[in-house]
This record gives structure tokens, C-alpha cells and sequence, in this order.
């Protein structure tokens, strides 16, 4: 099957590349021209977005909003602006990557083929990553076929990763997701639930710290 790509992008120009080098890479790009936002239940119908920031009609980053709302599609960002806050805030808000123009196509198309190379959820109950799998029906974890005992705590924080494996995750949202607000909701104590994770994987698994923003579950294509 051809992976469906949604470009959104203003410029004319480097529109007409991106999606030229797409289509001869052999796959379906859908091409906006400026952005809007996604109304009540709207889905997306494509296997990753490419995303501009500066749109006429509405910013990219609500429109990321909206994405990220919606569905767990890879979404790479592209902008003319390099400042460091740019990519953090565009990450926290969800994005698996971003560009700073000017950029070589051939960078881009090597970007979104590591992009839908990335595992994904292969059966509604199970989760697949490398060494890694975790049987969501019955919460078990297993790491080259061996079961690793987790924690609740442990487990949740495993899944959220496994979910968008390759993707920073926010230390905000695993907190609102993982811990109980009651007795152990903050981040300090989810550094801690981390390390001992980390010694219960072994080398196999590897989650790493994205600096400023949270944690990730590495895939292959990291190495």
C-alpha cells in the first residue's frame, strides 16, 4: 500500500519540490497550501504529516494541536526559524521531528522514510518495539521473550512510550498519565520510576532523556 502524506506548506515553490520528490519516491501526497483548523471528529487520512509553522490561516503549531488531539501521526515540522524555544515548544506539543529551511530534499525524503520505517501498534491489544513487547490485555511485559516484572507505574510509563515509539514525550503528560496525583505526582518521583525501569529492561531496551522535554523509547533506526 502507498503511504498517504499530508503536506501543508504555503510556499509554492518549495511545495512543488517536496511533493515532486515525494510522488518519485512513490508516495501520495496530498498538498495544503495554507492552514486551517480541523473542525469537531475530523480525521486524518495519511500515514505522516509534513508541517509548517508560519501559514496564512491559521499557525501551524494549532494545527499540530489539533493533529495531536486527534491521532498519534508522525508529524515532521518544517520552519525558518532555528531558535532552540521553537523546536521545544513544536516538540512538547507533539511533533517526531523538525527541519529548519533551508534544508536539502534529499534530507527530508531520508526523514520520512525513517519515519514510517518507526514501529507502530501491530494488534489492538499488543505492542511490538525491537526486543520489546507488551501484552496490553493481560499487562505483561517480555524483552526477547523474557517477562520482566513491572510495576503499575512502570508499566504505564512503558506504554505511553511504546506507543509513539522514537518520539519525546513530555515529563508533563507522563506524569498526568502515570502517577497518582495524590501521593506521587511529579517529576522528581517519575526520574525514579525511570532509573529502576531502566536496570529491569537491560540493554535491550533503551529509553532515552530528550533534555528539556521528557523521555523516548529508541527504535533501531536511533542507532
Amino acid at each position: 500500500m502507498t503511504d498517504r502524506i499530508l503536506l501543508i506548506e504555503d510556499d509554492r515553490e518549495l511545495g512543488t519540490q517536496i511533493v515532486d520528490r515525494l510522488r518519485r519516491a512513490g508516495y501520495q501526497p496530498t498538498w495544503w497550501t495554507e492552514g486551517r483548523r480541523l473542525g469537531p471528529g475530523e480525521a486524518i487520512d495519511a500515514a505522516l504529516v509534513i508541517l509548517d509553522l508560519m501559514l496564512p490561516g491559521a499557525y501551524g503549531l494549532d494545527i499540530l494541536k489539533d493533529v495531536r488531539e486527534r491521532s498519534e501521526v508522525p508529524v515532521l515540522v518544517l520552519s525558518a526559524r532555528n531558535d532552540t524555544s521553537d523546536k521545544v515548544r513544536a516538540l512538547k506539543l507533539g511533533a517526531d521531528d523538525y527541519m529548519t529551511k533551508p534544508f536539502w530534499p534529499e534530507e527530508l525524503l531520508e526523514r520520512v522514510r525513517a519515519r514510517l520505517r518507526r514501529p507502530t501498534l501491530q494488534r489492538s491489544d499488543q505492542l511490538d518495539v525491537g526486543a520489546l513487547r507488551i501484552d496490553l490485555g493481560a499487562r505483561e511485559a517480555r524483552v526477547a521473550g523474557r517477562a520482566v516484572e513491572l510495576t503499575r507505574v512502570e508499566l504505564d510509563f512503558l506504554i505511553e512510550l511504546a506507543r509513539r515509539p522514537g518520539a519525546a514525550v513530555t515529563r508533563t503528560a507522563l506524569v498526568e498519565r502515570v502517577l497518582d496525583p495524590d501521593r506521587e505526582g511529579n517529576e522528581r518521583t517519575l526520574d525514579a520510576h525511570v532509573s529502576r525501569l531502566r536496570k529491569k529492561l537491560g540493554a535491550e531496551v533503551r529509553i532515552d532523556t530528550v533534555w528539556g522535554i521528557g523521555y523516548r523509547l529508541a527504535v533501531e533506526t536511533d542507532a
